[in-house]
Protein backbone atom coordinates (compact mmCIF):
# COMPACT_ATOMS: atom_id res chain seq x y z
CA UNK A 1 0.00 0.00 0.00
CA UNK A 2 1.31 3.31 -0.82
CA UNK A 3 -0.39 7.08 0.55
CA UNK A 4 1.15 10.11 0.03
CA UNK A 5 0.58 13.19 2.21
CA UNK A 6 0.73 16.93 0.97
CA UNK A 7 0.40 19.96 2.95
CA UNK A 8 -1.61 22.38 1.46
CA UNK A 9 0.12 25.20 -0.59
CA UNK A 10 -2.28 27.90 1.87
CA UNK A 11 -0.92 25.92 4.86
CA UNK A 12 -4.55 24.84 6.24
CA UNK A 13 -4.32 21.28 6.07
CA UNK A 14 -3.23 18.35 4.39
CA UNK A 15 -4.56 15.70 1.14
CA UNK A 16 -3.82 12.07 1.10
CA UNK A 17 -3.90 10.52 -1.64
CA UNK A 18 -3.99 6.39 -1.95
CA UNK A 19 -2.23 4.76 -5.25
CA UNK A 20 -5.10 5.58 -7.12
CA UNK A 21 -5.35 9.46 -6.28
CA UNK A 22 -8.40 9.23 -4.60
CA UNK A 23 -8.16 11.77 -1.90
CA UNK A 24 -9.18 12.90 1.62
CA UNK A 25 -8.80 16.51 3.18
CA UNK A 26 -7.24 16.15 6.69
CA UNK A 27 -7.46 18.80 9.07
CA UNK A 28 -4.52 21.32 10.80
CA UNK A 29 -5.22 22.63 14.09
CA UNK A 30 -5.62 26.49 14.04
CA UNK A 31 -2.72 26.23 16.47
CA UNK A 32 -0.53 24.83 13.89
CA UNK A 33 -1.76 27.62 11.08
CA UNK A 34 -4.82 25.31 10.23
CA UNK A 35 -9.17 25.65 10.40
CA UNK A 36 -11.37 23.46 10.89
CA UNK A 37 -11.85 22.09 7.20
CA UNK A 38 -11.23 18.40 6.53
CA UNK A 39 -10.96 15.51 8.78
CA UNK A 40 -9.01 14.73 12.14
CA UNK A 41 -7.09 11.56 11.57
CA UNK A 42 -8.69 10.03 14.88
CA UNK A 43 -12.23 10.42 13.35
CA UNK A 44 -10.69 9.15 10.26
CA UNK A 45 -9.82 5.71 12.07
CA UNK A 46 -13.14 5.96 13.51
CA UNK A 47 -14.91 6.63 9.93
CA UNK A 48 -12.37 3.35 8.88
CA UNK A 49 -14.25 1.24 11.56
CA UNK A 50 -17.31 2.16 9.66
CA UNK A 51 -16.72 1.29 6.10
CA UNK A 52 -14.78 -1.85 6.92
CA UNK A 53 -18.14 -2.97 8.68
CA UNK A 54 -20.30 -1.66 6.21
CA UNK A 55 -17.90 -3.87 3.38
CA UNK A 56 -18.08 -6.95 5.28
CA UNK A 57 -21.75 -6.30 6.12
CA UNK A 58 -23.67 -5.31 2.82
CA UNK A 59 -20.97 -8.36 1.16
CA UNK A 60 -22.59 -10.78 3.42
CA UNK A 61 -26.49 -9.98 2.91
CA UNK A 62 -25.70 -9.69 -0.69
CA UNK A 63 -24.27 -13.14 -0.52
CA UNK A 64 -27.48 -14.43 1.54
CA UNK A 65 -30.26 -12.30 -0.98
CA UNK A 66 -31.07 -10.28 1.48
CA UNK A 67 -32.47 -6.94 0.13
CA UNK A 68 -31.27 -3.98 1.67
CA UNK A 69 -32.43 -0.75 0.81
CA UNK A 70 -30.65 1.83 2.97
CA UNK A 71 -28.30 1.14 5.55
CA UNK A 72 -26.20 3.41 7.58
CA UNK A 73 -24.19 3.03 10.95
CA UNK A 74 -23.63 5.96 13.32
CA UNK A 75 -21.14 5.61 16.02
CA UNK A 76 -20.53 7.40 19.30
CA UNK A 77 -16.59 6.93 20.46
CA UNK A 78 -14.61 8.26 23.41
CA UNK A 79 -10.95 8.71 23.67
CA UNK A 80 -8.89 8.56 26.78
CA UNK A 81 -8.87 11.73 28.67
CA UNK A 82 -5.74 14.07 29.87
CA UNK A 83 -3.35 11.65 28.17
CA UNK A 84 -1.00 12.35 25.17
CA UNK A 85 -1.73 9.88 22.98
CA UNK A 86 -5.44 9.88 23.69
CA UNK A 87 -6.16 6.43 22.25
CA UNK A 88 -9.95 5.38 21.86
CA UNK A 89 -11.28 3.77 24.74
CA UNK A 90 -14.86 2.68 23.10
CA UNK A 91 -17.29 2.79 20.46
CA UNK A 92 -20.58 2.09 20.40
CA UNK A 93 -21.88 1.13 17.03
CA UNK A 94 -25.36 1.42 15.97
CA UNK A 95 -26.13 -0.71 12.35
CA UNK A 96 -29.76 0.52 10.82
CA UNK A 97 -30.83 -1.34 8.27
CA UNK A 98 -34.15 -0.99 5.94
CA UNK A 99 -35.71 -2.77 3.39
CA UNK A 100 -36.34 -7.16 3.52
CA UNK A 101 -33.65 -8.08 5.42
CA UNK A 102 -34.17 -10.91 8.21
CA UNK A 103 -33.20 -10.10 11.81
CA UNK A 104 -30.97 -13.17 12.53
CA UNK A 105 -29.15 -12.84 9.30
CA UNK A 106 -28.38 -9.22 9.96
CA UNK A 107 -26.90 -10.26 13.21
CA UNK A 108 -25.11 -12.97 11.82
CA UNK A 109 -23.42 -10.41 9.56
CA UNK A 110 -22.18 -7.78 12.30
CA UNK A 111 -20.86 -10.48 14.61
CA UNK A 112 -18.94 -11.70 11.54
CA UNK A 113 -17.41 -8.36 10.74
CA UNK A 114 -17.32 -6.92 14.68
CA UNK A 115 -15.58 -10.23 15.57
CA UNK A 116 -14.06 -11.99 12.60
CA UNK A 117 -13.58 -9.72 9.22
CA UNK A 118 -12.98 -6.36 10.25
CA UNK A 119 -9.27 -5.66 10.55
CA UNK A 120 -10.06 -1.77 11.95
CA UNK A 121 -12.25 -3.62 14.78
CA UNK A 122 -9.27 -5.54 15.54
CA UNK A 123 -6.72 -3.17 15.33
CA UNK A 124 -9.11 -1.03 17.73
CA UNK A 125 -9.43 -3.80 20.34
CA UNK A 126 -5.67 -4.88 20.22
CA UNK A 127 -5.36 -1.49 21.47
CA UNK A 128 -7.54 -1.30 24.43
CA UNK A 129 -10.64 -0.11 23.09
CA UNK A 130 -13.83 -1.37 24.11
CA UNK A 131 -16.44 -1.84 21.06
CA UNK A 132 -20.30 -2.96 21.22
CA UNK A 133 -22.68 -2.92 18.55
CA UNK A 134 -26.33 -2.82 18.44
CA UNK A 135 -28.59 -2.81 15.61
CA UNK A 136 -32.01 -0.95 13.86
CA UNK A 137 -34.49 -1.74 11.52
CA UNK A 138 -35.56 1.58 10.18
CA UNK A 139 -38.98 1.92 8.36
Amino acid sequence: MKITLQRKSDGSGTTAFDASGNAIDLYLPETAGGDTTGIRPMQLLIMGLAGCSAVDILLILKKQRQQVEDFRIEIEAEREADKEPALWQKAHLIFHFSGKVEATKAQRAIELSMDKYCSVAETLRLAGAALSWEMRFDA
